[in-house]
């Protein structure tokens, strides 16, 4: 068999998961779901939910994956505990339901490039996004987004997945401040950081049940959490890297871009058509920046800087979307890494064709709301209850923490993880069935 691929440095690795925890659910996902749970008293959630639950989980799936040296699903057999490998197939099945849904949003991002080149949604942002988010336009634009994303990861973990991202995500951080630079000049941008920035803390006590699944959510997906990509991407790890340190570089960069979005976006916003017209479903983000696009000086301009930034931060996070399911067909059957990216990527693409017609929302909420939170649930009882004493003595390797500090860890996982994450998943389901039966998905 091939020697395993691994990362060239320990920068390369930060890069391709900063990458991975740096994409739509950043620049995308992150304002609508900010606008449509209470501006700031949304972000307060987010980032305790980021810090408490985010990064003592990625912790778990850098353990798990450098401990075993292979993908998601074959770690629990190679660690000794093959019964547990469901864990790890939910994650890759995660993976793979979101890849082929986030590849349509990818689409529109191609298709909102080529509008601001052509100036195609300026005064006319809803009639634009109906045309290209559904329909044979929005299935071309995902076939084209699906492409790069499978030429990347087919490229192999260096020379693929570690070459694009060490461009990508300079590029995203670059453009995303110059961009919230340009937003705090504009006329009325104060009430935007208002919006954002000052939490009522009272819409946090009336819409509890609605903003902590939100939050959750958001924090597994913006940090990929849930998905098996991380305990991929630590099986191409050394064994002398600091896990903590590179999980808390990981967190704080993937959350100043998330925050960096939240500057660009909502001074624009309020700047033109209100802070509140990116709240609503997938695409209403969409149709509210190129509106407030449309209604700015040198619009076309920024709005092609933005688009541009969007599909960067788009493509970071395709490309680790698909390695989960490929390293597990590579790992496990000896198949050329190409041949497997082409064909995951092709079925993915096919399924991508249901949420291509009109039902993204259906699928991003399935994974927000249920299979990050179960995929979570099982990794964190594995690794605090099942395999405590080789996840306990992983973290500790390549750094020099106390026996104290493993130990809280060890029972943060244990105890308030499963606690949070069994709550959130009740409030998920129960958000989600509530949809299904008033017909909000369809």
């Amino acid at each position: 068999m091939a020697q395993r691929e691994t990362w060239t440095s320990r920068v390369g690795f930060i890069f391709a998961a900063v990458g991975s925890a740096v994409g739509l659910g950043n620049i995308w996902s992150f304002p609508f779901q900010t606008a449509s749970n209470g501006g700031a008293a949304f972000l307060v959630v987010y980032l305790l939910a980021v810090f408490l639950i985010g990064f003592p989980t990625m912790l778990i799936e850098f353990v798990i994956g450098r401990r075993s040296k292979q993908n998601a699903v074959s770690a629990f057999s190679e660690l000794g505990y093959g019964n547990w490998t469901f864990a790890g197939a939910i994650g890759v099945f995660a993976s793979f339901v979101t890849l082929s849904f986030y590849s349509v949003v990818g689409g529109w991002v191609i298709s909102y490039i080529i509008g601001s080149v052509t100036g195609g949604y300026l005064g006319q942002a809803g009639t634009f996004f109906g045309t290209v988010s559904s329909g044979t336009v929005a299935i071309v634009a995902h076939a084209g987004f699906m492409a790069i994303t499978i030429a990347i990861v087919a490229g192999g973990v260096a020379d693929g997945i570690e070459r694009a991202t060490k461009f990508m995500i300079p590029a995203i951080l670059v453009l995303l401040i110059g961009l919230a630079a340009w937003a705090s000049t504009l006329s009325g941008s104060a009430a935007g950081y208002a919006y954002y920035l000052s939490p009522d803390f009272g819409v946090i006590a009336t819409n509890f049940t609605s903003i902590v699944p939100s939050a959750m959510g958001q924090a597994f997906f913006t940090l990929s959490l849930g998905f098996g990509v991380m305990i991929a991407y630590a099986s191409y790890l050394g064994r002398d890297d600091s896990l903590p340190a590179d999980s808390a570089i990981i967190v704080v960069l993937n959350t100043i871009v998330a925050l960096l979005a939240g500057f660009a976006v909502f001074p624009i916003l309020a700047a033109t058509s209100g802070v509140g017209g990116a709240s609503g479903g997938a695409g209403t983000a969409f149709v509210a920046l190129a509106g407030a696009f449309g209604q700015l000086p040198a619009g076309q301009i920024i709005g092609l800087v933005f688009f541009v930034v969007l599909l960067f931060a788009a493509l970071s996070s395709s490309i680790s979307l698909l390695e989960a399911p490929s390293s597990y067909v590579v790992d496990r059957y000896g198949v050329d890494r190409p041949k497997v990216a082409v064909g995951i990527g092709l079925v993915s693409f096919v399924i991508g064709i249901v949420p291509a017609y009109g039902y993204v929302g259906l699928f991003n909420d399935l994974v927000f709301n249920i299979l990050l939170p179960v995929a979570v649930l099982f990794i964190a009882l594995f690794a605090g209850w099942v395999a405590n004493r080789e996840s306990v003595d992983e973290l500790g390797r390549g750094t020099t923490l106390g026996q104290g500090v493993t130990t809280l860890w060890l029972w943060w996982v244990r105890v308030v993880i499963p606690i949070v994450v069994v709550y959130t998943l009740y409030l998920g389901v129960t958000n989600f069935y509530g949809g299904l039966v008033s017909g909000a998905y369809f």
